[in-house]
């Protein structure tokens, strides 16, 4: 599969940019989405990423990475900051930045890990924790009739799965699959996946509690003759165990994309 052109000049995505909190949503216990309005946005693909960057008034700037949440929408951008405990950047951007405060943008970032509403052939999602976030925005620039995308989400339980009452009503489109897989106990099972940290997916079938292995994608995903694209966005570990999966399944391996993030001081 050809690489995607990427919105903008190298030029372009290399310049940072003013701008201003538009609204924020909170997504989960953790996780919270801002909506910037981006002095001259390029435009960008789902799956690219941004860099934020805040400067204190003693001129001390501090820089992190973040995924965009939702597809391009001329100088409106979306990205959805997980708050880290102790972290320097993200509790201020989940707890303290306001609307109407600034900050500037630097990007679309990356060309490889990106999915276009054109693309033809199945997509198989796979995203543990945060990792969704790239993976949402897909989902959210799908078309109403296109191909078939199937999520497979990997949380501790279900206060930590963002975006969870819209991935709620996707899972009910025609030609979208939704299934959770919860590595920790917490409340009792509920028939739609979401409710429970036993495990289950968007039809109900529960499985005990523990990481992401062979069944959760072989249940949920297409085999190799299908020829996927598979998408597979979270930490390092995760991400690791996830594409040796697919691949050991047979998948090839120029289809299997991976995104990984790890520690930062975000």
């Amino acid at each position: 599969m050809a690489r995607a052109a990427i919105p903008g000049g190298l030029s372009a995505r290399r310049a940072w940019r003013p701008a201003r909190l538009l609204e924020r949503r909170v997504e989960s216990a953790s996780a919270t989405t801002l909506v910037l309005d981006v002095t001259d946005w390029p435009g960008h693909l789902p799956g690219q990423h941004v860099d934020v960057r805040l400067t204190a008034d003693d001129g001390y700037t501090a820089t992190r990475s973040y995924s965009l949440a939702a597809p391009a929408e001329g100088d409106r951008v979306e990205v959805t900051v997980q708050r880290v405990p102790d972290g320097e950047v993200s509790p201020f951007l989940c707890d303290v930045f306001q609307v109407g405060d600034a900050v500037e943008l630097r990007g679309p970032v990356g060309g490889w890990f990106v999915w276009r509403p054109d693309q033809p052939g199945p997509v198989l999602l796979v995203a543990g924790g945060s990792g969704v976030v790239p993976l949402m925005a897909m989902l959210r620039a799908r078309p109403a009739v296109g191909p078939p995308f199937r999520l497979v989400y990997s949380a501790r339980q279900p206060d930590d799965v963002i975006y969870r009452e819209e991935l709620a009503a996707l899972a009910g489109t025609d030609g979208v699959d939704v299934r959770h897989v919860f590595t920790r106990r917490g409340a009792p099972v509920g028939a739609d996946g979401a409710d429970g940290a036993d495990g289950a997916d968007g039809a109900g079938h529960v499985r005990p509690p523990g990481r992401l292995r062979s069944a959760d994608l072989e249940g949920a995903g297409w085999g190799p003759a299908d020829a996927p694209t598979c998408y597979v966005c979270g930490p390092t570990g995760f991400v690791e165990a996830a594409a040796t999966i697919l691949a050991s399944a047979g998948h090839d391996a120029a289809r299997i994309r991976t995104e990984r993030f790890g520690p930062t001081g975000s």
